[in-house]
This record gives C-alpha cells, structure tokens and sequence, in this order.
C-alpha cells in the first residue's frame, strides 16, 4: 500500500541496498538527516510518511521514481521488449527494474547485447562511469 510508512521505508532501504549505498550516502545526497533516514526506513518516529519533496530528494538521490518508492507503478511509455540475455542477466544479479529499462534501450551499431555477459560489462561500465563522475564533482 502507498501511503504505508513501514512499505515505504522497506522500498527506500531495498532500493539505498540495491545501489550500495550507505545510510549516510544516502541521507548527505537526499539532504536528511541520518536520524531521519533510519526512522523512515524502519518505519518509526512522529512521521507518518514523508512529504512529497522528501519522497522527491530521496528518489532523485537513489536514481528512481517516486512512484517506486511508493510501490505505485507509473508506466510512461510502452515497455519496451526485453532480449532473453537481459532477461536472464537481469535475474542472475538481481538488477532493479528501472535499470532493466534503462538496458533495454541500448543499442550499438542497431543491435542489442546478445549475452548475459555483454550486458554484465556494459551495466558495470555505466555503475562506474557514475562512481567517476562523483569523484569529478568533488
């Protein structure tokens, strides 16, 4: 349910979880505090579920949707059809589905990756890229 507090701080904690991010990473980027990250992920404290622009600091912070933090799915355009490698990559490593989408649409010279190791390297290319421009931006 979407305006359940104790399902809302599940999906921040899977999604900080699932981008390997700290609690602190996460709270310095999203612009909370620490404390109040901790009480919206478990659930806790006077705060019945963040306001908007929280929910807006905290998904920008993560690389998601709103509405995936929410539990709410938000279909903007038709999904595009995934290949069978990325089916199967995305399965082995347990890959969030706004970044299967992301994957779904690269294409190099006209086709898409054909193995689950192609679409290793590319994923992992793209993760560090991000890491570089981090470190550019300190």
């Amino acid at each position: 349910m979407a305006n359940d507090p104790h399902a809302i701080g599940r999906r921040i904690r899977r999604f900080r979880e699932q981008k390997g991010m700290t609690p602190a990473q996460l709270a310095e980027r999203a612009k909370i505090s620490r404390g109040y990250l901790s009480e919206l992920e478990n659930g806790k404290g006077s705060h019945k579920r963040p306001s908007a622009e929280v929910m807006y600091r905290i998904g920008k912070a993560l690389g998601i949707a709103m509405s995936d933090l929410l539990g709410v799915p938000l279909i903007t355009q038709p999904i595009r059809k995934r290949s069978a490698s990325l089916e199967r990559f995305a399965e082995q490593y347990k890959i969030p589905e706004g970044d299967i989408e992301m994957l779904a649409s690269i294409r190099f010279r006209g086709d898409a990756p054909q193995t689950p190791e192609r679409w290793a390297f590319i994923y992992n290319a793209i993760k560090t890229s991000r890491t570089m421009d981090d470190r550019r931006r300190r």
